[in-house]
């Protein structure tokens, strides 16, 4: 999709004080790529973006811009530029001039900063707004204006620090479409980071998960939010439901479920305190050993049914019981939640529209298909941590 590589940060550590903030990041940007760093605060996303701004220096590690190591450059060398949630525009000055300051600063004509100003507007659909203050425009302008600031000098990358945090939720979503095509207009590499899940499945390319200064998950939207790597992830990005039980056993590589289902290896069986299910597991390991497991299984995969009815799913022997304790309406979608027997644990089921038979205190048998649950949580030693992150 992407011609070559941009950037690259390799084993990046960051201490302030006694606290450990990045932990030997690594990670590569393709030219023309948007790529979001997803987390909550405090996990290292700014002080990442920092560093490749050249605002903060690594205690360790190196950045790379075109091949070139521009770790020790200061930051009006590298030919990076930040956009910051608070916008950071001259009140004193009007739109054009906010612009233009950082052209007048290089030296340019007055023409050629013109002509650049109303190109820049533009991009942001501000054309016409040249002679207005900050103050005396609504927070999308500003932030477009910003933004116009930022492109206007052709940056190799862009970086993002939660410009839209401050709109409201349709203003907000609204830029997000806004932000995204003017990046493809502009071909211009964006790093943008959010603890925002929905906007970063929204907008990104690729989305690089953080979790206490590393990173937990790399890859496509779509590979975050149906393949995750660990339980973590499963919970941050779309709320996944997240189970532990016990493996019963585990079908052949090519079994007919297992081997067809996107390059999964193939299914297994475990048991839970309220029932038995099935989960596959991905083709870049091994079968999971005898013992404990941890599984992920999307919402909106859950079929519920009177328990004593049937449900698309499982086979016969297969399902969990429990009852239905309440439900609740989110962004058009109805979210049941229903805790299983044994151990007490609650998942949720979602529902597109309002309609559902089943009652508050009903008893319910929850089933799935094998395909739609995910093992997690297999490397260096996380499955005993990851069923109770």
């Amino acid at each position: 999709m992407y011609a070559e590589e941009l950037l690259r940060l390799e084993g990046i550590t960051k201490k302030f004080g006694a606290a450990e903030v990045l932990r030997g990041l690594d990670l590569a940007v393709l030219k023309g790529e948007f790529i979001t760093l997803l987390g909550p605060s405090g996990c290292g996303k700014t002080t990442t973006l920092r560093i490749i701004a050249g605002l903060e220096e690594p205690d360790s590690g190196r950045v790379f811009l075109d091949g070139r190591d521009v770790t020790g450059l200061a930051p009006h060398r590298r030919n990076v530029r930040m956009v910051f949630q608070n916008y950071a525009l001259f009140p004193h000055m009007n739109v054009e001039q906010n612009i233009g300051y950082s052209l007048k600063l290089k030296k340019k004509s007055r023409a050629e900063i013109r002509e650049t100003v109303a190109g820049a507007l533009d991009l942001v659909q501000l054309a016409g707004y040249e002679k207005r203050r900050p103050q005396e425009l609504s927070g999308g302008q500003r932030q477009r204006v910003a933004l116009a600031r930022a492109v206007a000098s052709r940056p190799r990358v862009l970086l993002l620090d939660e410009p839209l945090g401050a709109l409201d939720l349709q203003l907000r979503r609204r830029m997000q479409t806004e932000l995204k095509g003017l990046q493809q207009r502009l071909g211009i590499t964006f790093i943008y980071i959010t603890h925002d899940q929905e906007e970063a499945l929204t907008m990104s390319d690729r989305i690089a998960v953080m979790r206490d200064g590393r990173f937990e998950q790399t890859g496509s939207a779509a590979l975050v939010y149906e393949r995750p790597e660990t339980s973590y992830v499963a919970r941050f990005v779309g709320g996944a439901n997240v189970l532990s039980g016990t493996v019963l056993d585990a079908e052949p590589e090519n079994s007919p479920e297992g081997g067809s289902q996107g390059g999964r290896a193939g299914i297994l069986r475990f048991e839970h305190s309220g029932g038995h299910g099935r989960a596959s597991w991905d083709s870049a390991g091994s079968a999971p050993p005898p013992g404990r497991v941890t599984v992920v299984i999307r919402g909106e995969y859950l079929d519920l049914s009177p328990e004593d009815g049937t449900a698309s799913g499982g086979g016969e022997e297969d399902g969990l019981a429990g009852v239905i304790l309440g439900r609740s309406f989110a962004g058009g979608q109805l979210r049941v939640m229903v805790r299983l027997d044994g151990q007490g644990e609650e998942i949720s089921a979602n529902r597109l529209g309002f309609d559902f038979p089943l009652k508050d205190g009903e008893r319910v048998r929850v089933k799935w298909k094998a395909e739609h649950a995910i093992v997690v949580d297999r490397k260096n030693g996380q499955e005993k941590a990851g069923t109770g992150a």
